[in-house]
């Protein structure tokens, strides 16, 4: 894989924390930043697959009928049960 070097600017402290952070680690700064970004990309990524999951529900909700059923059921059974 081809690397391509990213210039980015941050200010003086914001760098000593990222090398602190590295450092803590034990791995490079580059590394470091790496890692970062993946994890950004991947948060990212879970909120898009989330944001779908639900517009699929809005499009086409559960029928819950069988649970409500069920927990009829169980409570008709269990009226004396103490939990």
């Amino acid at each position: 894989m081809k690397h391509k070097i990213v210039q980015v600017p941050v200010d003086t402290a914001f760098l000593a924390r990222i090398d602190a952070g590295a450092g803590f680690v034990k791995e490079s700064r580059a590394q470091f930043v790496r890692e970062a970004c993946e994890l950004r990309l991947k948060r990212l990524e879970d909120l898009e697959k989330e944001r779908r999951y639900l517009a699929g529900y809005e499009k086409r909700p559960d029928n819950t009928v069988w649970a409500e059923v069920s927990a009829d059921s169980l409570a008709a059974q269990l009226p004396d049960e103490e939990w």
